[in-house]
């Protein structure tokens, strides 16, 4: 059971007993959490103010704004940080856009690359000699996915699993690209965003409004 909690201006340099170590490590990792969600949440943190309030109520003592101030805020703070996000993801979102254009019209004038009506573009890295799948198919694939930075945000080769799916249950890029290719060959895709995940993107990994490249080996065809 906790008991009475101080929290002083002082700093320890050094914890002994069990109840010092235990009461350590449960503030560190308090506070690492906290840390991970002050900057996701880009929210301003008064540390004193942030220690007075926690030894106040873990000591039970009235505290310095009445429980409807303390609701009232909460209420405020997470009006603030909502509309923080959302401006953080529009802007984001149109950085992501402006990249993403300069990307595809650089990849346009590349030779080999095949732009369709729906603005996929794609290469054929090895053209394979296999049967093409249908959109009522399912595949097997090995692939690698990137931004238009080069970071990588999942690769099949690696796990050594290949991905098997139904043609008409992936992203329209997907569905259209697989449609084009034979089985045993590999193409590299660009998606942009609406072929893609659009605007909201796949979080954490795929931001939104991103432009995607995919490099994709179409291994079989499951009829």
């Amino acid at each position: 059971m906790l008991g009475a909690v101080a929290c002083g201006s002082e700093s320890k340099s050094e914890v002994n007993s069990f109840t010092e170590r235990s009461s350590y490590a449960i503030g560190q990792d308090m506070g690492r959490t906290l840390q991970r969600s002050v900057q996701q949440s880009q929210v301003d943190i008064d540390l004193p103010s942030l220690l007075q309030g926690l030894s106040d109520a873990m000591n039970d003592r009235e505290g310095l704004m009445s429980e409807a101030e303390i609701i009232q805020t909460l209420q405020e703070l997470n009006t603030r940080v909502q509309e923080a996000q959302t401006a953080s993801r529009a802007q984001a979102a149109e950085e992501n856009l402006r990249a993403g254009d300069a990307y595809q019209q650089q990849n346009r004038e590349k030779d080999g690359v095949i732009t369709t009506a729906s603005g996929l573009q794609y290469e054929v890295l090895s053209p394979g000699d296999g049967p093409t799948p249908q959109a009522t198919d399912r595949v097997s694939v090995h692939y690698r996915g990137m931004l238009v930075d080069g970071t990588e945000f999942n690769n099949s080769y690696q796990s050594g699993n290949p991905a098997t799916f139904a043609v008409g249950g992936v992203i329209p890029g997907w569905q259209e690209g697989l449609q084009l290719m034979n089985v045993g060959g590999k193409y590299r895709f660009v998606l942009p965003p609406d072929l893609a995940y659009g605007e909201g993107g796949s979080p954490p990994a795929i931001p939104p409004s991103a432009t995607l490249i995919f490099e994709v080996e179409l291994l079989s065809i499951e009829r």
